[in-house]
C-alpha cells in the first residue's frame, strides 16, 4: 500500500520510521518532509495547509492512507477535506481537533464532565483579564486560547508580570490570533507527565508515559520551547496513578467528546500534572507529541498500520497494542538562540554514523537537503534517541550519540532525564 504523511518535523520522521517497518507498506510519501525523512520517503513540496493540493496529490498517486502529523492542519479541518474526497485519513476531524485547538473549549469540557484540572477563567477582553488579575493568587498561568507552537503559555510570578503577559497575548498578539481569547489558570505544582493514546471514537489504547523538558536551558531555565528532550517511560507514572487516570481522565475524555457529538479518532496526548491532590490535566493535544513520538514509536512492536486501521474503523477494542520492554531518551540538538533568533543553513556532519546502529535514532526536525549536503533549517534541528534496558542506560547512550554529529551553533541541554539519575542514587 501507499502511505502519505503530512508534516516535516521530528514527529513525522518518527512516524515515517514506524511506517517503514510495516510489511504492508510499499511506498511512503511525505509532504513536505525534510532531509532525514527523504531517506525513508519521497518528499513532496506541498505545505500542510494546502488541503486542495494534498487531496489532489493523494488521488493522483492513489494513496491508500494519509497520516496527519501536525496540529495546524488538523485544527484547520484537513481530515474533513480528505474524507469529503473519499480518501482514507488518520486524525481527528475539525470538530474533534478543537480539543487542542481551543484551550477554553477543553477547560469547559473538563469542568462539565468532572475531569480533574486546574481552576480557571476565560477572557475575551484584556481589561476584564487585568481586573481579574488584581485579586488573583500568584504565581498564575496565562494561556493563549489557540495554537501557538507549544509556546503560548506564560507563567507569571506577580501582578506586574501578569499584566504585561495580558498585553503580550491579547494586545500585541505575540502569538497571533491564538491570543484573541485567553485562559487564566491556577498554577499547579508537581511533576509533569505525558501519556499518548490511540483512540477510535469509543475505545482508547495507551502507548506509554513520557516526560518532556520544555525550557530552553539547563535546570529548567529560559524560555518555553517546543521541547528540548524527553524520556520514556516516566518512573513517576505509577500503577496507582495509571489506575486513577484511566477511571477519571482517559475514559471520561473519550466519552465526553462522543457525548458532545465530537467523536475523536486519532491520537490524544494527555499532558498531566502529578499534584499533591492527585493527577490533573494540564493540556490535551490532538496528535502525537513532539518529541514524545521520538521516544514512544521506536518501541512500538505492533504494526502501526494495523493500529491506525483499527482507529479509523472503530475496532481498536479487538487489537493488542505491544511495545518493546525498553526505555528511551531523546536529546534535542537545537540551533543556538532557539526559540528566539537563530541562523539556518549550517552543514550537519556525522549523520552517517547512525546507519546500522541498532537502538539509536537520529530524527530530523529542522533540516534541509541541499547540493552541499543536509543543513540546518530550523530551531530544533535533530532529535537524538537511544534505547536501553534501563532509563539510565538509554540516557547515557543518547548523550554519547549527541557527540557523533556536529554543526555550527549546535546547542543542547545537558540535563535531560537528570531525574532518572537522582532516582537511581536514592535506591
Amino acid at each position: 500500500m501507499k502511505v502519505l504523511i503530512v508534516g516535516g518535523g521530528g514527529r513525522e520522521h518518527a512516524i515515517a520510521e514506524a511506517v517503514s517497518r510495516s510489511s504492508r507498506v510499499d511506498k511512503i510519501y511525505c509532504a513536505p518532509g525534510n532531509g532525514g525523512i527523504a531517506e525513508l520517503a519521497e518528499c513532496v513540496p506541498i505545505t500542510p495547509m494546502e488541503f486542495g493540493k494534498l487531496t489532489s496529490f493523494a488521488k493522483e498517486k492513489e494513496i491508500d492512507l494519509t497520516i496527519i502529523g501536525m496540529d495546524d492542519p488538523l485544527v484547520g479541518g484537513i481530515v474533513d477535506a480528505f474524507e469529503t474526497e473519499g480518501l482514507r485519513v488518520f486524525g481527528p476531524r475539525k470538530n474533534a481537533a478543537i480539543l487542542e485547538g481551543s484551550k477554553a473549549f477543553s477547560k469547559d469540557l473538563m469542568k462539565k464532565y468532572g475531569i480533574p484540572t486546574a481552576s480557571y477563567e476565560t477572557f475575551d477582553d484584556p481589561k476584564e483579564a487585568c481586573k481579574y488579575l488584581e485579586t488573583a493568587k500568584f504565581p498564575i498561568v496565562l494561556k493563549a486560547d489557540g495554537l501557538a507552537l507549544g509556546k503560548g503559555v506564560l507563567i507569571c510570578q506577580d501582578l506586574e508580570e501578569a499584566l504585561d503577559g495580558v498585553r503580550q497575548i491579547m494586545e500585541d498578539k505575540k502569538f497571533g490570533d491564538a491570543g484573541n481569547h485567553m485562559v487564566i489558570e491556577e498554577f499547579m505544582t508537581g511533576r509533569e507527565v505525558s501519556v499518548l493514546s490511540f483512540v477510535d471514537g469509543k475505545t482508547y489504547r495507551l502507548m506509554s508515559s513520557a516526560q518532556d523538558h520544555k525550557r530552553a536551558g539547563d535546570g529548567d531555565t529560559g524560555l518555553n520551547t517546543g521541547g528540548m528532550g524527553n524520556f520514556s517511560p516516566s518512573p513517576f507514572y505509577t500503577e496507582d496513578i495509571d489506575r486513577f487516570c484511566r477511571e477519571n481522565i482517559y475514559s471520561k475524555t473519550v466519552e465526553a467528546m462522543a457525548k458532545e457529538g465530537r467523536e475523536f479518532k486519532g491520537v490524544i496526548f494527555f499532558g498531566l500534572m502529578l499534584t499533591d491532590e492527585g493527577p490533573k490535566v494540564l493540556e490535551y493535544n490532538a496528535r502525537f507529541g513532539d518529541p514524545e513520538a521520538q521516544v514512544v514509536l521506536p518501541r512500538l512492536k505492533t504494526d502501526i498500520i494495523d493500529v491506525i486501521d483499527a482507529c479509523i474503523d472503530g475496532t481498536l477494542d479487538d487489537l493488542d497494542l505491544e511495545f518493546a520492554d525498553k526505555a528511551a531518551v531523546c536529546v534535542v540538538l537545537a540551533s543556538e538562540g532557539y526559540p528566539v533568533k537563530y541562523e539556518k543553513g549550517k552543514l550537519i556532519k556525522g549523520l552517517d554514523k547512525f546507519r546500522g546502529k541498532e537502538g539509536y535514532y537520529c530524527f530530523h526536525a529542522g533540516t534541509k537537503l541541499t547540493d552541499e549536503g543536509i543543513v540546518t533549517n530550523g530551531g530544533r534541528v535533530l532529535g537524538i534517541t537511544a534505547l536501553g534496558d534501563t532509563l539510565s542506560e538509554a540516557r547515557r547512550r543518547a548523550y554519547e550519540a549527541t557527540e557523533w554529529v556536529d554543526f555550527d551553533n549546535k546547542y543542547m541541554r545537558h540535563d535531560i532525564g537528570k531525574a532518572i539519575d537522582e532516582m537511581e542514587e536514592k535506591k
